[in-house]
């Protein structure tokens, strides 16, 4: 097999030697490329080199973006004023980077106003298009009628 490592130069050795190579300094042979002909073998320690790999892996996964998602509920008979008060703070959650997940409510007897909340919800929908797209159309799900909105990727403010 063929061995290779830091402080060993390349060469192609009997499996034994290899062996006796790596406990000779201390260290483990690792099969790196099975399939290779001859097989190629690294002289390494493998402890050391899955403590790295798992280093990284928390590097990686704390560097990646974490999704907010915001919910901002609205009444069916919401007046516009409340509307617009609304409509302003979900500006400010997609301009940091949120997701928004904005749902009329129906309690009691006001279900019979779906139509009501459907055009409530496409005209949030249309007064914050300049800073996210809609994601998921209003659907009603229970009592609840749901729409999904992502930020359109704006800088983080400081």
């Amino acid at each position: 097999m063929r061995v290779v490592g830091d402080n060993v130069e390349a060469d192609i050795h009997p499996i034994r030697d290899a062996l006796n190579m790596a406990d000779d300094l201390g260290l483990d042979l690792v099969e790196i490329a099975p399939t290779a002909n001859p097989p190629v073998c690294k002289i390494m320690d493998y402890k050391k080199f899955l403590y790295e790999q798992k280093k990284k892996q928390k590097e990686i996964k704390a560097n990646a973006a974490k999704v907010v998602v915001k919910e901002i509920r609205l009444g069916p008979n919401t007046d516009d004023h409340d509307l617009n008060f609304k409509i302003k703070h979900a500006i400010k959650f997609l301009q940091e980077g949120a997701k928004l997940k904005v749902y009329v409510f129906f309690k009691g007897r006001t279900i019979i106003y779906k139509e009501k909340g459907e055009l409530m919800l496409l005209r949030f929908a249309q007064e914050v298009e300049d800073y996210g797209k809609v994601e998921q159309m209003p659907k009603m799900e229970g009592k609840r009628m749901i729409m999904f909105v992502s930020s359109k990727k704006f800088g983080k403010k400081n």
